[in-house]
């Protein structure tokens, strides 16, 4: 009895020991970042806000807009690519037309896809832009990226039809509804896992670098079209920590902490529309 406590005790103090690591590291991370960001920010707040001048990561003047523009033109239409491809797939596994063990092999699929790693998607698609002869550009980031959210959405569209009560399953096929219909109402239902797989797919394509390295092209000039070389915030952050220039070394923190802010804001708000979906279900049924 009393070696059956004692291992007890010690289980829960290593546990309980390694939460408060990863807590910690977690904790120091981001409050570093956040300090030392702010602290630019503060002094320089301007600098999120002006386009980089021609010498700016040589330690000129300029900020990092173009960063941030180049985030959401190539995030937002990668997402909207993506979730519509995912809400396809995820409706047609739920449907007649798909036999149970394919279901399964997709699923498997889908789950190996989410695996690989990022940097896999952007040489992936560096190849088919070395075989066109074409260059790295916006709307080639763009495709890489949402072919790293799509298994992202995908799952989460996938389990949150699973999630659907049988009962309304069962109530909505006895009304006689036609399979687009029921695939509707399933989808309206199933809306606020929907609306929490969008928000991961779009958090996690702002904030990885891996897809866009070799894609987007870089550079410190605004994208005018779709065809020009593009940059996101994580390529920016690796050039400015890479850089020999103290003052370029420190916007790296200035654009880590505009990054890390993006991402919470939209973690909070994918809550607060996941809560609000859900009510508004939850007085329709």
């Amino acid at each position: 009895m009393k070696r059956r406590y004692v291992e007890q005790y010690l289980v829960e103090t290593l546990i309980r020991l390694s939460t408060a690591l990863v807590v910690g590291v977690l904790v120091l991370i981001i409050g570093m970042t956040l300090y030392k960001g702010g602290q630019v920010l503060i002094n320089q707040p301007s600098v999120a806000f002006t386009a980089p001048g021609p010498l700016y990561l040589l330690g000129g003047a300029g900020g990092f807009l173009h960063a941030i523009l180049g985030s959401f033109a190539i995030v937002l239409p990668a997402t909207v690519i993506a979730t519509v491809l995912a809400v396809a797939t995820g409706l047609y596994l739920q449907s007649d037309y798909c036999g149970e063990r394919f279901a399964r092999a997709v699923n498997v699929l889908l789950y190996v896809l989410w695996g690989t790693p990022a940097i896999v998607y952007g040489v992936f698609v560096l190849t088919l832009l070395i075989m066109l002869e074409s260059r790295s550009s916006l709307i080639a980031a763009t495709f890489a990226v949402s072919l790293l959210q799509f298994p992202i959405i995908a799952r989460f569209v996938d389990e949150a039809l699973k999630s659907v009560s049988a009962d309304l399953k069962e109530t909505v096929y006895a009304l006689g509804t036609t399979r687009f219909e029921t695939l509707r109402l399933l989808l309206r239902a199933a809306l606020p896992g929907v609306v929490a797989g969008v928000i991961m797919g779009f958090a996690r394509g702002l904030g990885d670098g891996a897809a866009v390295l070799f894609t987007a092209g870089g550079g410190i000039e605004m994208p005018s079209g779709l065809n020009d070389p593009a940059t996101t915030l994580p390529i920016l952050i690796f050039q400015q920590a890479s850089s020999a220039y103290p003052s370029v070394r420190e916007d790296a923190y200035a654009a880590a902490f505009v990054l890390m802010m993006l991402v919470l804001v939209l973690v909070a708000f994918s809550k607060f529309i996941a809560r609000r979906f859900s009510r508004f279900a939850q007085e329709d049924h």
